[in-house]
This record gives structure tokens, C-alpha cells and sequence, in this order.
């Protein structure tokens, strides 16, 4: 009997040439990669990928050791073929200039105007091949007055106020202003950024025509205020750092247990009047002070040490058993190793380990699995991240290049 067919994965058949480094723009490419986009990486010859050398951690070897390959790059670069192409020589050029005449999609992000020396610019690629989509990221866009500005991460935290609103009050011991702990504008301008290929995509089907996309982290940043932002244009409130509890919400923060720390996040009357019934103190709910959202906000100075007083008499474990079936948010404040071993992760699926056969005594690299959950197209993990210029001989055999010009490009340093 004949195996059934392979059910195509949502974006089968779209060629990606990836032409980003370190975190947006490989995150962005890493979500089309897991629906099915065939994405090739171009990497520098002999270097690669920044990411590959920001360690430690490293990858271990079959005995353990460190190699000199590290964890970071495998975080956004599985189901990718990594080709090596120095794009500084004539004839890496006219080698990328190829590829891209056969690519649906480019995703770069150099600086502005940084790849039209190189003839892999917007306007160059688009008048060979009309259909390209081409997404470039950037730290603050392709106009206005910063425009020539290298943006990171951690600059656009600070520039766009993220950080003004992470971390404790001044006053409060271990107060300041702090950055979040992943790399968050990079990440969500990853995922806008694949939004806005999508979209571009469809317009695509209607027009056959492509587009540019301008991504900048620093809108991104300032989009992902959100609640914060639309406090501040819209009532004049300029908010403030208040560690984890919420600005328009009580309670919704941490509290103190016997043996640690837990979170409550209620967030309707309902809920507060199940938490006070468990805790004892249904009083709590039938206080005028406490009557609503917006007045447990105004009287948050009297309710919380009230409630810290009583969440110390149990430990977390047993507030979380005595609330769970009462429909109040409570939960754990786990480490990373303490969520990965949470049985609803578990039954999830999120940890993945791919195998790899690279020839570098790395047997197989584990990440996390992709959230996009389509029941009739779900994302399929082909290939674990892989080592440079793994697929550089492959992929250009299938761009039409003979083993001959392969070897000669090779010799020549382009590859």
C-alpha cells in the first residue's frame, strides 16, 4: 500500500532568500520557514551569522564539550538552508542578483542604502524580477532623521520608553529602569514583518505585482506600548515604572507566599469576590472601596498589603490547588527550567529536537516548537538550524550552477 500524500504545508512552493542577520529579520524568516517557505540563508564565508559566535552558551558535541558554535543563532534559524555568498565580490553579486530574479520574497536588513552598492537593492532586484516582495528591517526606517542610524534592540527599549515603564519605582529598592528580558522589538518586528509579507502575498494574488516593505524596530517599539501609549496620548498620563503590578488593574501583580512568590491577575469583580471567598475574607468584596476595578486601582495601597498579610499563611502550591477550579488566574513564577518541565508545556509539545548531519559531531539541536497551530496546514520543522554553508553546494545546484562553476566560485573566494 502507498504511503498518502504529503498534505503541502501552508506555504509551499514560496522561495525566501534571507538575507538578514542576528534577530528581526531570521525570526521573521524562521515563521515563514515553519509554514512550508523554502528559506535560504546567505551568510558570510568562514563567519556567518553574527549570532553564530554570541556565546557563551555553546552547542555540545557528542562528548559533551562546548563546540565554537553558540546557542543563540539556533533560535531562529532551524528549517533554513545556510548557503555562504561574499556579496562584497562581483561575482557573489551577480550570484544573489540570480537568486533573487527566482525568489518570491527578499528579507534583508542592512542599513538604508547599504545594499544598492552591491546591486541588491529594492529598485535593482524589483526591475528583474516585478513579483518580488522585499522586507527590509531597519533601526528607525528608510526616512526622517535617523534614518542612516544602526539600531539594536536594547537602543529601541530605551528610545521608545520601553524601559521607562519596565522595572521597580526609583524609590523602591533595586529600582531603575530595566530592559525587558528577551530581545522584544526584534521579536515583534519579526512577526509584523511576516505579517506584512503575507499581506503583501495576497495583494500579490490579485496584482501579480510585488512590493517594499519598510519595517523599523523603533515603530515597532513604539507600537507595542500599547495601553501604556494610549494612556499617554490619550489622557496626558505619562506612565511610570511600577514592577509588577498594573496600571489600570488590581490586584494583578506578584504576591508573597510561605515559600516564595505567586501571581494573581484578576482582572473582573467575579474573580475578586471568588479570591476574597477562598482567602476568608469575602469582607474584602462587599468593602466600598473595593466595590470595582477602578476603585481597588484608587485603593490599591490599602487592599495589597492586606492581601500580601494573608497570601504568606500558605505556600504557592497550595493557593494555586485552592484556586484552580474557582476560575481566579493564579500561577507559579517559574524559571526557564521549571517551565519546561510544566506538564501543560509538556503535553503542548514546545520543547522540539531536530536532528542534524552536518558532519560536526552536532547529532541534534532542540528549540522551541512553533506556536501557529493550523489544523489543516500546521507548521512543519524539516531541518534542525543549520551549520554554515551546509547547503551552499545543494541549493546552488538547484539555481542552476554545475559542480565546475561551484569549485571555481569556491577557489575564488565568492562562496
Amino acid at each position: 500500500m502507498s504511503a498518502p500524500p504529503k498534505t503541502p504545508a501552508a506555504l509551499d512552493g514560496l522561495k525566501v532568500l534571507d538575507l538578514s542577520r542576528v534577530l528581526a529579520g531570521p525570526w521573521c524568516t524562521q515563521i515563514l520557514a515553519d509554514l512550508g517557505a523554502d528559506v535560504v540563508k546567505i551568510e558570510r564565508p568562514g563567519v556567518g551569522d553574527d549570532t553564530r559566535g554570541w556565546g557563551p552558551p555553546f552547542l555540545k558535541d557528542a562528548d559533551g564539550n562546548d563546540t565554537d558554535q553558540a546557542t543563540y543563532f539556533t533560535a531562529c534559524n532551524r528549517n533554513k538552508r545556510s548557503v555562504t555568498v561574499d556579496m562584497a565580490t562581483p561575482e557573489g553579486q551577480a550570484l544573489l542578483q540570480r537568486m533573487a530574479a527566482q525568489s518570491d520574497i527578499v528579507v534583508e536588513n542592512f542599513k538604508t542604502g547599504g545594499l544598492k552598492q552591491y546591486g541588491l537593492d529594492h529598485e535593482t532586484l524589483r526591475a528583474a524580477n516585478p513579483r518580488l516582495i522585499y522586507c527590509s528591517v531597519t533601526g528607525f526606517g528608510h526616512d526622517g532623521p535617523h534614518a542612516q542610524r544602526a539600531g539594536y534592540d536594547l537602543m529601541i527599549q530605551a528610545t521608545s520608553g520601553m524601559m521607562s515603564i519596565t522595572g521597580r519605582p526609583d524609590e523602591v529598592p533595586g529600582g531603575g529602569p530595566l530592559r525587558v528580558g528577551v530581545a522584544l522589538t526584534d521579536l515583534f518586528t519579526g512577526v509584523y514583518a511576516s505579517t506584512a509579507i503575507l499581506a503583501a502575498l495576497e495583494v500579490r494574488h490579485r496584482t501579480g505585482e510585488g512590493q517594499h516593505i519598510d519595517m523599523a524596530l523603533l515603530d515597532v517599539g513604539m507600537a507595542i506600548l500599547a495601553n501604556q501609549a494610549s494612556a499617554f496620548l490619550n489622557a496626558g498620563v505619562v506612565p511610570q515604572r511600577q514592577g509588577n503590578s498594573h496600571p489600570s488593574l488590581a490586584p494583578y501583580q506578584d504576591f508573597q507566599t510561605q515559600d516564595g512568590s505567586m501571581l494573581l491577575a484578576i482582572g473582573n469583580n467575579g474573580q475578586f469576590a471568588r479570591f476574597c471567598e477562598a482567602a476568608g475574607h469575602a469582607e474584602w468584596a462587599a468593602d466600598p472601596r473595593f466595590a470595582s476595578n477602578t476603585l481597588r486601582v484608587t485603593h490599591r495601597e490599602v487592599l495589597i498589603p492586606q492581601m500580601q498579610a494573608v497570601t504568606r499563611t500558605r505556600s504557592t502550591a497550595d493557593w494555586i490547588a485552592l484556586l484552580e477550579d474557582k476560575a481566579v488566574p493564579c500561577g507559579p513564577i517559574n524559571n526557564i527550567a521549571q517551565a519546561f518541565d510544566d506538564e501543560q508545556v509538556k503535553a503542548r509539545g514546545l520543547a522540539v529536537t531536530l536532528p542534524r548531519d552536518a558532519g560536526d559531531g552536532i547529532a541534534s539541536i532542540t528549540g522551541v516548537a512553533s506556536p501557529l497551530r493550523l489544523s489543516a496546514t500546521p507548521p512543519v520543522l524539516r531541518h534542525a538550524p543549520p551549520a554554515l554553508g551546509q547547503h551552499t553546494d545543494e541549493v546552488l545546484a538547484e539555481f542552476g550552477l554545475d559542480a565546475e562553476k561551484i569549485a571555481a566560485l569556491r577557489a575564488g573566494g565568492v562562496l
